[in-house]
């Protein structure tokens, strides 16, 4: 891995900042895996994310999906029960699932909870919360509209927060995608964030975008052209 890695790097030219098209282009010849790489972007924002008008978190869809298909776990009884499972929720139940949690067991990768369910799904902090998998309404995942929140996340929906020093960071494709599904990923993501701009955010709100594939060097873009689709 050390010399594929070292050839992608020489790929990059060292301190030159890329514009969208360039690095969507650029990044997906850097990739040194055998497998179908994620295509990651992270985002360093002008925010301090201890105060309240300056986190920012949410989700949205992709346009052309993460290429990676998510097992959705939804906790719902009666009507919602059957509802999630013909919308194609990977499992669904109730206390039988948070027994089989709390036992260790995590086969899934989105939870979605109904409001009446928060009373069982809450007990789960601990273990769901360090993972991102809490259901929380900001990100839709505590609805009664099951269908619509499994649907989402089939389709390609992520979910994005900033860390403690202001990063955000989403996988928008694979390697596989063409450089076209890739920018149009790319840019729909980072026209979200712009949007979702705190109120509390002072000065420059984004500072650096880089992007990279799976233990791939990562190829920074100029956040000047950041919206760019050339």
């Amino acid at each position: 891995m050390g010399k594929k890695y070292d050839d992608a790097l020489k790929l990059i030219e060292a301190g030159k900042l890329y514009t969208p098209k360039e690095a969507v282009a650029l990044v997906r010849k850097t990739s040194v895996t055998k497998f179908d790489s994620s295509v990651e972007v992270a985002i360093r924002l002008g925010v301090d994310p201890k105060y309240p008008d300056q986190q920012v978190r949410g989700a949205m869809v992709l346009p052309h999906g993460t290429g990676k298909s998510k097992k959705v776990l939804v906790f719902a009884k009666g009507a919602k029960e059957q509802e999630a499972t013909a919308a194609g929720a990977d499992y669904v139940g109730g206390e039988d699932l948070a027994t089989k949690i709390k036992g260790g067991w995590l086969d899934f990768d989105v939870c979605v909870a109904t409001p009446d369910m928060m009373g069982v799904v809450g007990k789960l902090g601990k273990i769901l919360g360090p993972r991102g998998m809490m259901p929380n309404p900001k990100v839709g995942t505590v609805t009664m509209d099951v269908t619509k929140a499994i649907n989402e996340i089939k389709a390609g929906k992520v979910q994005y927060r900033c860390d403690k020093a202001g990063n955000v960071q989403v996988p928008f494709g694979k390697v596989s995608f063409d450089e076209a599904k890739l920018l149009e990923n790319y840019l729909a993501f980072v026209d979200t964030i712009i949007k979702v701009k705190p109120s509390g955010a002072k000065g420059t709100y984004i500072k650096a975008i880089t992007l990279s594939t799976s233990m791939g060097p990562g190829v920074r873009i100029d956040t000047l052209k950041a919206t760019s689709d050339k």
